[in-house]
């Protein structure tokens, strides 16, 4: 059934409408934070349709009780449903993806040989680029990983090459106690980037004159950041399996 479908069958009358009505500006919020960061050729107009559905659906399936507000329940909503309408266009050239893969990788190596945050520098030197490169490849990789938090998750698929919806990974208690923990171990500069972009939405400008750095830097910072993440809940994900697995 489609979201809308879902959302006819099981509302309850007025109380999830009057969601949807409150709500309607959550949408157009997230689809113009989401597309300042995304290729000029993708259309607002479509983030917020692609939006709506997810609204729509958060408020057919919404519970008072589980203990998350609608307006942080249906943000993931509205975000998983953007995110899947921009795979669907399939914008993100496959390279970006493979070097992203290929950073996250040699963080987890580098961090695992040394017990500590592996540094730009034995990164770079472990994918055998200068690193210039290196910080052009984590730029790229935060433009064309939507910019998404949860995205990071990919890594930690079964099938690597595959994108499954990484917002439907949010509603494991497992993966957003692991998230937490592992943007917690972040060195402070990637934390504190993090915490500006995504909880407090300052665009890379407002979060450079903050930090008294380049836009460029901050880019820098927030794609190594994801990558991080990537890599250290790619070791979530494997000791998920190997309890799974007795």
């Amino acid at each position: 059934m489609s979201p809308v479908g879902a959302y006819r069958a099981h509302r309850q009358p007025g109380d999830a409408d009057q969601l949807v009505t409150r709500h309607a500006e959550l949408v157009k919020r997230i689809a113009y934070h989401m597309a300042g960061r995304l290729p000029p050729s993708v259309e607002v107009g479509d983030l917020i349709q692609a939006g709506m559905l997810g609204l729509l659906e958060a408020a057919a399936n919404y519970t008072a009780n589980r203990g998350a507000s609608f307006e942080t329940f249906a943000g993931i909503r509205i975000r998983g449903a953007m995110i899947d309408a921009l795979r669907k266009l399939d914008w993100a050239p496959r390279s970006v993806h493979r070097k992203a893969r290929a950073v996250a990788s040699a963080i987890r190596e580098v961090e695992h040989e040394t017990g500590r945050d592996a540094r730009d520098t034995e990164v770079a030197q472990r994918m055998g680029c200068p690193l210039e490169e290196y910080y052009s490849i984590v730029q790229d990789a935060a433009s064309c990983r939507l910019s998404s938090l949860s995205d990071v998750t990919t890594e930690a698929e079964s099938e690597p090459a595959t994108d499954a919806d990484p917002f439907r990974e949010t509603v494991s208690e497992g993966f957003r106690s692991a998230l937490a923990q592992a943007i917690e171990t972040l060195p402070e500069r990637e934390k504190l980037v993090m915490s500006l972009y995504y909880s407090d939405e300052l665009n890379l400008k407002e979060i450079g004159a903050v930090l008294k750095v380049t836009e460029s830097r901050v880019c820098q910072l927030h794609g190594q950041a994801l990558s991080r993440l990537r890599a250290r809940l790619t070791d979530w994900n494997d000791l998920k399996r190997g309890d799974a697995g007795h």
